[in-house]
């Protein structure tokens, strides 16, 4: 039996109506995320862009949805190499989805940019309660909250009442925090600690951990706003990796999110191999696939 929300001419996507809208609620979170917390989200030309100088992550420089015509595509990508440059960046990035125009992979190449990285849309089933709510894999008691300010928001996190141990991030976390994704991204860590202790701050970010003695042994991030929520990072020290630590920390952070609100929860992954893999067996779902362009602009710095 033909899946009628389904691309009959590739199963495992969504069709291209229900793609190209999924993409745009999911990018409009992205977009959002990206500008945590003096970043600006806006266009130039026909994309969507975000822009944040002190963010320093892909995904806080980054443009999409690049829909019009040949000339105000390529118009565009002209545009965005001095937009990225202007803010610092080494190069530029677009990501194409479902809501960019089909033949970008053309007028991108003749514009001196470049295919760098093939990845896919995913989302994670969540059961739903008698109440209709989506609940997650998981019940969000799996993640230990700790006592609760007078501000409303969950500070502590002692030991979890049940569930694989996964606990809301702290403050004192943040070294942890930026060692992991420093060494799971090549970053610089004292500018990735200042930048996830501003995310933090944020109500709409989450962050979840799992400790290994007086360290962490993983942690997972994520963002939640009007509905939709992303599970954004998962990092697991190499020595506990293939222990269920991952699997806990994404179960845990789509609880979250969906605590915050987010009625679907996404991430994206790169196509094929083992982060595929794992990502359906946490109960993600391919949506649409992504191509990420990039053109480096370092010449503009001058």
């Amino acid at each position: 039996m033909v899946d009628p929300l389904r691309d009959p001419d590739d199963p495992e996507l969504l069709d291209p109506y229900r793609a190209r809208e999924l993409a745009t609620l999911v990018e409009a979170a992205r977009l959002a995320s990206g500008a945590v917390r003096y970043g600006k989200v806006g266009r130039v030309g026909c994309a969507q862009v975000v822009v944040n100088r002190d963010n320093p992550l892909p995904l806080g420089n980054h443009a999409c949805a690049v829909y019009g015509s040949s000339a105000e595509v390529a118009g565009t990508l002209m545009r965005l190499e001095q937009t990225f440059a202007d803010v610092g960046r080494a190069e530029a990035v677009v990501y194409a989805s479902p809501t960019t125009v089909a033949e970008i992979e053309g007028i991108a190449d003749d514009a001196g940019w470049y295919a760098v990285e093939e990845s896919l849309a995913i989302v994670h089933r969540g059961s739903v309660s008698s109440d209709g709510v989506h609940r997650g894999s998981v019940s969000s008691g799996g993640v230990h909250r700790g006592p609760v300010s007078s501000d409303g928001v969950h500070r502590g996190a002692g030991a979890p009442s049940g569930g694989p141990g996964v606990r809301v991030a702290v403050d004192a976390d943040l070294p942890g925090l930026a060692a992991l994704l420093a060494d799971d991204l090549g970053a610089e860590p004292r500018r990735l600690a200042r930048h996830l202790g501003q995310r933090m701050d944020d109500a709409r970010c989450v962050f979840v951990v799992v400790d290994d003695g007086e360290r962490l042994a993983g942690f997972a991030s994520g963002f939640a706003e009007r509905g939709v929520g992303l599970v954004e990072h998962v990092v697991v020290r190499p020595a506990r990796r293939r222990r269920g630590v991952g699997t806990a920390l994404v179960h845990g952070v789509a609880a979250a999110v969906r605590d915050l609100g987010a009625l679907l929860v996404a991430a994206h992954v790169a196509e094929g191999g083992a982060g595929e893999r794992f990502a359906e067996a946490c109960g993600f779902e391919t949506g649409y696939p992504v191509t990420a362009y990039a053109r480096r602009v370092d010449e503009l710095l001058d």
